[in-house]
C-alpha cells in the first residue's frame, strides 16, 4: 500500500511516532530523576561531611588539638575530594585545606546553605559568631556519575527502539494483509471476472464484507448472463428470417422492371443488409461480453490473420483492398481463444475497409513482438473523436455506414485477452489515415 491515504502507512506513522515518544520520554524522565537523586544524595553527603568536621574545627579555633587537625586527616583521606575553609565575616581565611592561606572559592556567600558555581558545590554554615565553615565539592564527580547513569539509561533505548519499530511494522503489515488481499480480489472483479471470492482466508472482521460482495457478484452475474442470453438468442433468432428476407428482396429486385418500384426494393434490400450486419455485431458483442479471450493452449495468430483476410477478400466489395505484411514473422504463438481473436481482427479490418479510401489498400502488419497493426488511408480523425471511438455506438464524423459497435467489440475482446488497443490518426509514418495497433503479450 503506497497510497498517501494508506491504513498501513497511517498506523505505522502514528504507532511508530507514539512508540518513539514513549521510548524517548521514559529514559529522559528517568535520567532527570536520576540527576536529581544524585544531586540530593551528594548534597546530603556534603552537608553531613561538613557537620562531621565542625566539632574538630571548633576545637582548632579554640586552641585545642591543633596538631591533631594539622597532621591527621580523617581515616577516609584517600577518598576525600572536598575542599574546605574556615573564614570570618571580614573575609580572612582562618583555616584552609589542603593548604592554609589558600582561598579556593572566594565568591561563595557567607550565609548558611548551599551555593554553586561552574566548578564547585559549596555548603556554608556558621560555626561561631562571625566565623563560617565552607566545604566545597568539585562538580566533575557529579557530572561523571550523571553522564554514566544517563548513558546506561539511554543505551538500551537506542538498541531496543529500532527493534521495537521493526516489530510494530511487521505486526501491522501482517495484520492488515487480509485487507490488502480483499482489496486486490475486489479490484480484480469486473465485467469479465465475476467469480466469487474465497472466504476461507479472511478473518472474522472481514468475512462478512467478502460474503456481501459475493452475494452482490452473484446477483450481478445472474443479471448480466440473462441480458447476454437474451441478446444472443434474439440476434440468433433474427439472423435466419433476415437472411431469408434479403434473399426474397434480391429475387424481387431481379424480377422487377426498371423504375421506382425496383429502386424502392433495392432500398429495402440495403436496409435489410444493414440490419443483418447489426444483428451479427450484436451476436459478436454478446460473445465478447460472455468473457471469451484467453485459452489454455497457444494458437498461431499469423495463420488466423491469413484466414480472416482470405475470407474478406472473397467479398466483392473488399476484393483487391487488403495487403498482408508478415515479413520476418512466419508464426506468432499466443494463448488466445481462436474465436475471440477472429472477432477482434474482423472488426478492426472491417472498420478500416469501411472508412478507408477504396483506392488505397488497407495494410495488415504482423510483428514478432506480438504487435498487429491495421492501417488505412483516409481523412485524419480529430483527437477528441479518437478518444471516444471505443465507446458503444460511437461513430466518427464519416458518411460511411456502420453500427458504431466494431471498435467497442474489439476493445472488449482485447481486454479479455489481456492485451492493449491503440488508435492513431494519422497512421504511423503517414500524413493521413487511421491505424489500430493491438499488442498481445506472451
Amino acid at each position: 500500500m503506497t497510497n498517501s491515504n494508506s491504513m498501513t502507512r497511517k498506523l505505522i506513522s502514528w504507532l511508530g511516532g507514539a512508540t518513539l515518544l514513549v521510548w524517548i520520554a521514559a529514559p529522559t524522565i528517568a535520567a532527570f530523576i536520576f540527576c536529581n537523586n544524585v544531586n540530593e544524595s551528594s548534597d546530603d553527603l556534603l552537608q553531613g561531611s561538613a557537620e562531621y568536621r565542625e566539632p574538630e574545627l571548633i576545637k582548632v579555633l579554640n586552641g585545642k588539638h591543633v596538631d591533631q587537625y594539622n597532621n591527621h586527616l580523617p581515616t577516609y583521606e584517600k577518598y576525600w575530594t572536598y575542599r574546605e575553609q574556615v573564614i570570618n565575616k571580614y573575609g580572612v581565611v582562618l583555616i584552609s585545606e589542603p593548604e592554609e592561606g589558600q582561598q579556593p572559592f572566594p565568591d561563595a556567600p557567607l550565609s548558611n546553605g548551599f551555593w554553586r558555581n561552574a566548578d564547585y558545590r559549596v555548603y556554608t554554615e556558621e560555626i561561631q559568631d562571625g566565623v563560617y565553615h565552607q566545604l566545597a565539592e568539585p562538580l566533575d564527580g557529579r557530572r561523571t556519575t550523571i553522564a554514566k547513569g544517563a548513558l546506561f539509561v539511554f543505551l538500551p533505548t537506542l538498541v531496543l527502539l529500532p527493534f521495537s519499530l521493526a516489530v510494530w511494522w511487521i505486526v501491522i503489515r501482517r495484520s492488515l494483509r487480509p485487507i490488502e488481499v480483499l482489496r486486490q480480489q475486489i479490484g480484480s472483479r469486473d465485467g469479465g471476472n465475476l467469480s466469487p471470492m474465497d472466504l476461507g482466508d479472511f478473518p472474522a472482521e472481514l468475512a462478512p464484507i467478502a460474503a456481501s460482495v459475493n452475494r452482490l457478484l452473484d446477483r450481478l452475474r445472474a443479471a448480466l448472463e440473462a441480458e447476454r442470453e437474451f441478446a444472443a438468442n434474439s440476434a440468433h433468432e433474427l439472423r435466419t428470417p433476415i437472411a431469408g428476407s434479403i434473399a426474397q428482396m434480391q429475387r424481387l429486385v431481379a424480377e422487377l422492371p426498371n423504375g421506382s418500384a425496383k429502386m424502392r426494393a433495392r432500398g429495402i434490400e440495403q436496409a435489410l443488409s444493414s440490419l443483418g450486419r447489426l444483428v451479427e455485431k450484436v451476436l459478436q458483442l454478446a460473445q465478447a461480453e460472455s468473457g471469451v479471450g484467453m485459452a489454455d493452449h497457444a494458437i498461431d495468430l499469423v495463420r488466423s490473420v491469413r484466414l480472416e483476410i482470405d475470407d474478406l477478400r472473397k467479398k466483392p466489395q473488399y476484393a483487391g483492398r487488403l495487403h498482408l505484411n508478415v515479413d520476418g514473422c512466419p508464426t506468432l504463438m499466443r494463448k488466445v481463444d481462436v474465436d475471440a481473436f477472429g472477432i477482434l481482427l474482423r472488426n478492426l479490418i472491417e472498420n478500416a475497409l469501411i472508412h478507408g479510401l477504396p483506392t488505397v489498400p488497407t495494410t495488415v502488419s504482423v510483428q514478432t513482438d506480438g504487435t498487429i497493426a491495421i492501417a488505412n488511408a483516409g481523412p485524419v480523425v480529430p483527437l477528441p473523436d479518437l478518444e471516444g471511438l471505443t465507446k458503444r455506438f460511437s461513430r466518427g464524423a464519416t458518411p460511411a455506414a456502420g453500427s458504431g459497435l466494431g471498435l467497442h467489440i474489439a476493445n472488449m475482446v482485447i481486454q479479455r485477452i489481456g492485451g492493449s488497443l491503440e488508435l492513431a490518426s494519422p497512421a504511423r509514418g503517414r500524413n493521413d489515415g487511421f491505424e489500430a495497433i493491438i499488442r498481445i503479450p506472451q
